[in-house]
């Protein structure tokens, strides 16, 4: 008489707590991510640079982005270069409006701390570049950066 083995099979995987598990990595993510809060208008090529630091909290930065507007606007803005704050284009004399706003939608304890970092394209003529730099001024808004990439052969 042979004696043979019953193989037990395994027990079915409980698949009920698999909805919540799902919904909670979604919720997380959701939460986590940070969107891009401005859409570009203009083309934006920044230049490179070889000596460049992070900026410490990008949460106390204001964009200011200087460039030929993007195709799209080509045909209503032409190609000379434009100053973009936030999602609209706007002239040099507008951007003390815009630190204020920035200053004003920020606690009082991180205002000293409010960077403002120039991205413009690496065409752009310094013109427009020091027209926003003197509009800087008349804000007070003194803290300035250019943004650049990393440049990583070195002539």
């Amino acid at each position: 008489m042979k004696l043979q083995k019953k193989k037990k099979a395994a027990p079915a995987i409980n698949t009920s707590s698999l909805p919540d598990i799902v919904f909670m990595l979604l919720f997380f993510f959701m939460v986590t991510t940070v969107l891009r809060q401005t859409d570009l208008k203009v083309k934006l090529v920044v230049p490179q640079a070889t000596e460049i630091q992070k900026l410490e909290k990008k949460s106390l930065v204001s964009y200011i982005y200087i460039g030929p507007p993007s195709e799209t606007f080509r045909s209503k803005f032409g190609t000379a270069p434009r100053i973009q704050l936030n999602d609209a284009f706007a002239i040099p004399s507008q951007v003390p409006e815009f630190i204020e706003k920035e200053r004003s939608a920020r606690s009082e304890a991180e205002v000293p701390f409010l960077t403002t970092s120039i991205k413009a394209d690496r065409e752009t003529k310094m013109g427009i570049v020091t027209d926003v730099k003197q509009e800087l001024r008349k804000a007070n808004a003194l803290k300035l950066n250019y943004s650049s990439s990393l440049r990583t052969e070195v002539y």
